[in-house]
């Protein structure tokens, strides 16, 4: 496999797409002949700075090379941290990035996704030296003293636990529409209604912790699907604090912590394992991820690896909703079943939604139908090539696996497969890098007791 001249080998190629080019071994290529140094820094509002110094060959014949590698590095620093500020150290791939990010370039989608985030002008800057790595990553999680409320805010459906010193004496889970509810006080009714129903089975409430979908910065929804249909200026004034109001409207000053649902999954796998350094991966609607460090601490980046570039083949599919190709989107999540399905020879129904159209394939392969078993085995091809570039970013000691698409026997063979592509491509990661599935010490934990366990209280 070529691209811009650089060739990568593979021992292992997913079966429905011989085209795939990962882009952990595309850069690995890379980088055998770059010689001349690059340093990369990424800077969010809350003043943490991300820093990748790499190298680039920096000769005219090898341009398009260098661009295509330093881009889409800066596109996987920007998800995996996010930021407003670029700054690279040079001068001719800080125009061209300038052109790519502008507002005619194919990555104006990042632009204005990270401008909405951070509430400032995005911008990509040429300095002489970078400034030093700073994060402020913070104890989150595992206080599970006193009458706590856990409540965990999903697309089809919200959950809500009362835990009284680490024991779950109360569990809701009620069906609901937020994705396509206009009004936000359908969803503020909602949450304020969980919040009671836990509360109303203790005795009083000591702290409130939120696992909801989106992005979260000083508890506040900077950006969520939940609330996709809720007009920009109602969700100014209604939605960014929509859970602070619901709590403090409810509760008075508690303690309370809202964030990102896949970091509340790797917090519980932490929990369950009794381990930290976890990269929880969740494979549904789209691909969720959460991380909780050496420390167990949660970070702050966005972790949006949905939007994380994975593979460097120019016909890759594009995400409808980003613009962009070979993200992570179309292979770990119910997209990349579906995408698939075709290819294995499965005619799913058109009129079907995509999660009935992933029920459809997990059938077949429950029945040990070969053309499903071909789709799940190219994916954990996928994910194997994969997990060695999140490693490569996080150096994640444990990778736990959730979601739909890990459900069933597919998920079984999705996990072998990718532990066999590991085992052969990268040797250099056994027993520093398992990818596992959830146990019941997982399931007994759940994401909204490990959202109740969230705020310490002082």
């Amino acid at each position: 496999m070529n691209r811009f001249g650089i060739n990568v080998e593979l021992k292992h190629v997913p079966a429905l797409d011989p085209d795939f080019i990962p882009l952990m071994r595309f850069n690995r290529a890379f980088l055998e002949s770059a010689k001349k140094p690059v340093s990369i820094a990424v800077e969010r509002a809350d003043g943490q700075i991300a820093v990748r110094r790499t190298f680039i060959h920096g000769t005219p014949e090898m341009a398009q090379a260098d661009l295509y590698y330093v881009e889409r590095l800066i596109k996987t620093m920007l998800w995996m941290y996010g930021g407003y500020c670029v700054q690279i150290t040079d001068q001719d791939l800080c125009q061209q990035l300038n052109q790519l990010y502008g507002p005619e370039g194919p990555q104006w989608f990042d632009v204005q996704f990270m401008h909405n985030v951070f509430e400032a002008p995005f911008m990509i800057i040429c300095v002489d030296e970078v400034p030093e790595e700073k994060n402020s990553p913070k104890s989150m999680g595992g206080h599970l003293e006193g009458c706590r409320v856990g409540f965990d805010a999903g697309g089809s459906d919200r959950k809500v636990s009362a835990v009284i010193d680490g024991e779950t004496v109360f569990s809701e889970e009620v069906v609901w529409f937020p994705k396509t509810n206009a009004d936000p006080d359908y969803h503020y009714e909602g949450i304020v209604s969980a919040l009671k129903s836990a509360a109303a089975h203790m005795p009083r409430v000591d702290a409130v912790g939120v696992s909801s979908a989106g992005i979260y910065i000083n508890d506040r929804a900077m950006v969520a699907s939940l609330f996709l249909k809720v007009p920009d200026d109602l969700y100014e004034k209604k939605v960014k604090d929509i859970y602070i109001r619901a709590i403090t409207d409810t509760f008075g000053a508690v303690p309370y912590a809202v964030i990102n649902d896949g970091d509340v999954s790797a917090l519980a796998g932490a929990m369950s394992l009794e381990d930290n350094n976890v990269l929880g991966i969740a494979m549904g609607t789209s691909e969720a991820v959460g991380y909780v460090d050496e420390e167990g601490r949660i970070t702050g980046w966005l972790n949006e690896l949905a939007f994380v570039p994975v593979d460097a083949n120019p016909k890759a599919m594009r995400d409808e909703w980003s613009g962009d190709i070979g993200c992570g989107v179309k292979y770990f999540s119910q997209d990349g079943v579906i995408k698939l399905a075709p290819r294995a020879g499965i005619q799913l129904d058109e009129s079907a939604s995509p999660a009935e159209k992933l029920k459809a394939v997990q059938k077949l392969m429950e029945a040990d139908d070969p053309r499903a078993a071909q789709v799940y085995e190219s994916i954990g091809v996928y994910l194997g090539h994969t997990l060695a570039y999140y490693y490569e970013m996080y150096s994640c000691r444990h990778v736990l696996l959730l979601g739909r698409v890990m459900s069933g026997k597919g998920g079984d063979l999705v996990l072998d497969t990718a532990r066999k592509v590991l085992a052969d491509e990268y040797p250099e990661l056994e027993g520093r890098l398992i990818p596992e599935l959830p146990d019941e010490k997982f399931r007994r934990v759940g994401q909204s007791m490990a959202a109740a366990s969230l705020p310490e209280i002082k």
